[in-house]
């Protein structure tokens, strides 16, 4: 059953947030040098924050923080009381490194075990999970929750499409757990052997990982014939399970915001902007031992809704994360996100859910070309589409793309497995 804290109105759940806020202030003050160095340099003691409405006191944690204490200069416990260590990807410098208590890995099991139940999923479901195992937080976050749920697992692990295929014909999955990218390259190659998939039990796609815009949404549930239901979460927080939709109204991620609590900042000034109003994402651990964060600047962009949702759960909702603070591109002189040019491109009819982006400069000149593909049942004239996606492309950005390129169908090179590169900078 959901847990209660789910439904009590927000007043009731704040008691219980200033309580965990305050221990969680005083155990990192304690047990953390760095949170130690920064509170003191900020001026605020552990006895200032009484609760969440002295939240923005508090100094705020980026990833450069986490690099910079590389590997555990942010653990608030010997390392004899960590239990499992996984790590975000390193690809733009050293990676995140983060540690987990039992109690951790028990919170991080009741968060996923009621994302998975507000996306629609039962104990009598068969879930299969496509997310990669290992230190990648996805696959284990999902795996622990599907088992608290009392579900039936498949621990597939990401990639190996036909045998994916295969497990959904043969065992009957109820529900599948991937990147959206991923579930709309499984529906290709349903289509390619022949396999029709609203001929089978699946009835859930429970996607996450990246960004997936409403465009997506709609592709993925038309193709798979299911409920996609958006599911968010970090390594630095705790992975997969911080958030997730309701299957009922799909509309905005409920915060689990007595485990990890919600503000959105001006990313530019850092202040705490007010409820309805886009900006970053700054979440702070409510409850966790090895590695309590305060006021962790996600780099997501999206925005705060409060109020009882149609579910009838009353916790802070985001909005679906829009772009990131370090995907934000500029092109001569103008700000655009990669998810503005997705959302143009999946609107437009005859348009298939795949894109590319290319950024190049020539001489002092920046240059953007973007490539989008036909979608498989297009009839129409190329020309006209192209010119349509041209002055929408144009219109919604502000400056009109140096090149835009129209292919057909499966002419963007696609990746079997994990997050879909779509921006290539060459500059």
């Amino acid at each position: 059953m959901p847990t209660d804290i789910e439904y009590v109105s927000p007043a009731e759940r704040r008691g219980l947030q200033d309580e965990r806020l305050r221990d969680t202030v005083e155990h990192a003050y304690e047990n953390v040098p760095f949170y130690r160095e920064a509170m003191d340099d900020a001026g605020v003691h552990p006895d200032d924050v009484d609760g969440v409405a002295d939240i923005d006191k508090l100094p705020t944690t980026t990833k450069e923080d986490f690099r910079d204490t590389y590997p555990d200069g942010l653990f608030a416990v010997p390392r004899e009381d960590v239990a499992r260590v996984h790590a975000s990807s390193g690809t733009t410098g050293k990676p995140k490194i983060v540690g987990y208590t039992e109690s951790d890995l028990d919170v991080w099991a009741e968060v996923a075990d009621r994302s998975l139940r507000a996306a629609g999923v039962t104990d009598t479901d068969t879930v299969q999970n496509a997310y990669g195992y290992g230190l990648f937080t996805g696959g284990l976050g999902i795996h622990m929750g599907a088992e608290r749920l009392g579900a039936e697992l498949i621990p597939i692990g990401g990639g190996n499409t036909d045998r994916q295929l295969d497990f959904l014909e043969d065992l009957g999955s109820d529900v599948l757990t991937c990147t959206p990218s991923y579930a709309l390259y499984l529906a290709e190659r349903a289509a390619d052997r022949g396999v029709a998939l609203s001929d089978l039990p699946l009835s859930t796609v429970v996607f996450g990982a990246e960004p997936c815009t409403d465009p997506m949404r709609d592709a993925i549930e038309e193709r798979l014939d299911v409920d996609g239901v958006d599911i968010y979460g970090l390594s630095e927080i705790i992975g997969p399970g911080v958030a997730v939709e309701c299957v009922e109204a799909k509309d905005g991620l409920h915060v689990w915001d007595d485990r990890f609590y919600p503000e959105v900042v001006d990313p530019d000034t850092g202040e705490v902007l007010p409820e309805g109003e886009e900006g970053e994402l700054v979440l702070t651990t409510l409850s966790k031992e090895a590695l309590p964060v305060l006021r962790y600047r996600t780099g997501d962009m999206t925005t705060l809704t409060s109020g009882e949702c149609d579910c009838g759960r009353t916790t802070v909702r985001m909005d679906n994360v829009t772009g990131r603070t370090d995907d934000l591109l500029i092109v001569r002189g103008v700000n655009c996100y990669p998810s503005e040019i997705e959302a143009v491109a999946l609107d437009t009819e005859g348009v298939a859910p795949h894109y590319r982006i290319d950024l190049r400069r020539d001489g002092e000149l920046d240059r953007i070309e973007i490539t989008v593909e036909r979608a498989d049942d297009f009839d129409g004239d190329p020309e006209a589409l192209h010119d349509t996606l041209l002055s929408r492309l144009s219109s919604v950005l502000s400056f009109t793309p140096d090149d835009l390129t129209v292919a057909p169908p499966g002419g963007i090179d696609r990746q079997a497995t994990g997050k879909v590169k779509r921006v290539f900078d060459h500059r």
